[in-house]
């Protein structure tokens, strides 16, 4: 899932519970679904993000490369900028693109 495209909501909105469970009508399977995809969604960006700032990292630290490294800021604000993984997740599960793999017993 390319995170850059989502059309997630930016900021919260007031959802209804009867459109959250319409494939599952059960709530708190819909929740913990939806909890363990944003967990993974969360590991995905912190991995990729860990990944673009590791070509800034150096051995030498000294104060002028901290406060000059800009690409290194525009890729940090560029994340904080992103939807939350709860609401890529929620947004996922809206339009039909989560499912739910049960076990049998």
């Amino acid at each position: 899932m390319s995170f850059k495209t989502s059309k997630a909501e930016r900021t919260t909105i007031t959802r209804d519970v009867v459109d959250l469970e319409k494939g599952n009508n059960n709530m708190y399977e819909t929740i913990v679904m939806l909890s363990k995809r944003s967990n993974q969604i969360n590991v995905d960006l912190k991995e990729e993000l860990t990944r673009k700032l590791q070509e800034f990292a150096s051995s030498t630290d000294n104060l002028e490369e901290i406060f000059e490294n800009r690409e290194q800021i525009e890729i940090s604000r560029f994340y904080e900028r992103l939807p939350k993984p709860v609401a890529m997740a929620i947004d996922e599960l809206v339009n039909d693109k989560l499912y739910q793999r049960k076990l049998e017993e």
